[in-house]
C-alpha cells in the first residue's frame, strides 16, 4: 500500500492558512481536514488553566504567563517563547491524530498556528508517510489587511487587532523555525497561485532544460516559469569552459516577489550584472531545474520558454 499523505499547514493567524488547506483537500481530495484550535480546545478540558496558563491563553498573548521574563532580551523573544509555550501543549495530541491516520492508512491535512517546525516531530512519521510541511508567510501589508477581514468576520475585531503586533512576531518565528528545521515557506498569494506552489511541492513535477537566454532576458524566464505558470527554478548547473567540475546553485526560487526583487538589485548593480554575464558567456547553457504543480503546467513552461528561444534544441 500507498503511504498515505500528511499534510501541515502552519502560519500565523490571518494569513489565509485555512482557505488553502480547504481547496488542497478538496483538490487532492482528502476528507479528513483537521484544525488545531479544535484540538486546542479539546486539550484545554483536559488540563486545567492553572497547570497551564499559556494553554488557556491565546497564541498572541501567551506570553503573559511566562515565569521569568527578564531573561528574555527582547519583546520578540518574550512573545515567541510564550507562543511556543502555548503551542507545545497542543503538539502531542496533534501527533497522536497523525499517528492514527497513518495507522489507518488515511490521508490528513492539518491546519493552524500550533504546527510549529521543530516542535512537532515529524521524523517520526517519515517511514511510514508522505509528510509535507508548510508555513504560509505573507508581507506585512497583505498581512494586515487579511488580518483586519478576518477579525471582523469572526466578530472579535477589536480584540484580534490589538494584537497584529504579536501576531506578525510570531509570523516572523514561525517562518526563522521553519529555515532552521527544513520546513517549506510558501509566499500566501492569490488562492491558485499559492495552492500550486503546494501542489509542486507534492507533485515535484519537474524537468531540467537547457537555458540560453541572456541577462537581460532572465526577467521574462522568470516571469514565463514563475509569474505567469506559478512554477519554480529549483537548481542551475554551469558548465564552465576550462573547468571540470560544473558551478551548481541551488536556488530554490518559487516565490514571485523574491524573484522580482532580485531582478531590480540585478538592474540596479552593474557589477553584478555584469559577474553574471560573464558567467553566462563562460557557459554555452545553463543546466535549469524547473518544477510545477502538475505535468501539464510543467509542458506549458518549457513549450512557452522554447516559443521564446530559451531552451537549447539538442
Amino acid at each position: 500500500m500507498r503511504k498515505p499523505y500528511v499534510i501541515l499547514i502552519g502560519s500565523a493567524s490571518g494569513i489565509g492558512k485555512s482557505t488553502i488547506a480547504a481547496e488542497l483537500a478538496k483538490t487532492l481530495n482528502i476528507k479528513h481536514l483537521i484544525e488545531s484550535d479544535f484540538i486546542r480546545a479539546v486539550v484545554r478540558g483536559i488540563i486545567g488553566k492553572e497547570y497551564a496558563p499559556a494553554l488557556h491563553s491565546s497564541s498572541y498573548d501567551a506570553y503573559k504567563h511566562l515565569r521569568n521574563k527578564e531573561r528574555y532580551e527582547s519583546y520578540d523573544e518574550l512573545v515567541s517563547a510564550g507562543f511556543d509555550e502555548h503551542a507545545a501543549s497542543v503538539i502531542p495530541a496533534l501527533e497522536k491524530i497523525i499517528q492514527r491516520a497513518i495507522t489507518d492508512y488515511d490521508d490528513i491535512i492539518i491546519e493552524g498556528v500550533h504546527l510549529v517546525p521543530g516542535l512537532i516531530n515529524i521524523e517520526q512519521f517519515k517511514e511510514y508517510a508522505n509528510i509535507y510541511f508548510f508555513i504560509l508567510s505573507s508581507d506585512e501589508e497583505s498581512h494586515k489587511e487579511r488580518f483586519v477581514k478576518r477579525a471582523v468576520q469572526i466578530h472579535r475585531g477589536g480584540k484580534q487587532l490589538d494584537f497584529f503586533r504579536e501576531n506578525r512576531i510570531i509570523h516572523d518565528h514561525l517562518i526563522e523555525q521553519a529555515k532552521i528545521n527544513g520546513a517549506n515557506v510558501i509566499h500566501a498569494e492569490a488562492i491558485d497561485k499559492t495552492l500550486d506552489k503546494i501542489l509542486s511541492v507534492i507533485n515535484k513535477s519537474c524537468a531540467t532544460i537547457n537555458l540560453i537566454n541572456g541577462v537581460d532576458e532572465l526577467a521574462d524566464v522568470i516571469d514565463i516559469i514563475i509569474t505567469k505558470n506559478n512554477g519554480s527554478m529549483e537548481k542551475v548547473v554551469y558548465n564552465i569552459k576550462g573547468f571540470k567540475e560544473p558551478l551548481v546553485r541551488n536556488i530554490n526560487v518559487s516565490d514571485e516577489d523574491s524573484a522580482q526583487r532580485f531582478i531590480e538589485k540585478l538592474n540596479e548593480d552593474e557589477s553584478k550584472k555584469e559577474y553574471l554575464n560573464e558567467l553566462y558567456n563562460l557557459s554555452e547553457y545553463r543546466k535549469t531545474t524547473i518544477c510545477a504543480a502538475n505535468a501539464e503546467k510543467l509542458n506549458k513552461i518549457i513549450k512557452e520558454l522554447t516559443e521564446k528561444g530559451y531552451v537549447l534544441n539538442e
